[in-house]
């Protein structure tokens, strides 16, 4: 154990006279030689010139931070759109609009009327009938979609309406 002990101080003692000694001349004198030629001048920051405030006085004028068209029509329809909550619910009401397929047109006259799908149930609707669940109104049926109105809240809780369309389904043919 003597011996282990004594090689061991030996190894130890050689390793810290390897870190002491020199005083970096050579790294020294690098930095010295690299740096000579540099010139440390930073120009100063351009002085900042304060800007006049100026207040905003419109008194009744719409606010230029709010979206235009709800508040136009908040002025002209004495509150902005409003779904009818008294109206009695038609069928296709109770279905979200993702769930409903248009799979025909039929048209008697002079009215036409499309063919919705849900699950196994149909149904025959015309342009003003109600569907989904967003107070949704048929505005227009032509021979290969629904065009759909419907009335939606926005974030700060205003209705806004929103255009939607139900597809033709492309029937799969049983041989």
């Amino acid at each position: 154990m003597s011996r282990l002990a004594l090689l061991l101080s030996v190894i130890l003692s050689l390793l810290l006279a390897g870190c002491g000694g020199g005083t970096h001349e050579d790294l020294k004198l690098w930095m010295k030689d690299a740096t000579k030629n540099l010139k440390g001048h930073v120009p100063p920051l351009p002085e900042i010139k304060p800007f006049p405030v100026v207040s905003y006085d419109a008194g009744d004028a719409l606010d230029p931070f709010k979206p235009f068209g709800n508040e136009l029509e908040k002025k002209l329809n004495g509150g902005g759109l409003k779904p009818d909550f008294k109206r009695p619910k038609e069928p296709l009401e109770s279905y979200p609009l993702e769930s409903l397929k248009m799979v025909g047109v039929l048209q008697q006259g002079k009215v036409r009327q499309a063919v919705i799908r849900t699950g196994t149930r149909v149904y025959l609707v015309k342009v003003g009938n109600h569907l989904g669940q967003n107070f949704g109104v048929i505005t227009d049926i032509t021979d290969h979609e629904v065009r759909i109105k419907e009335l939606v809240q926005d974030p700060s809780g205003d209705w806004v309406e929103h255009a939607s369309t139900l597809e033709l389904q492309e029937q799969e043919t049983k041989k």
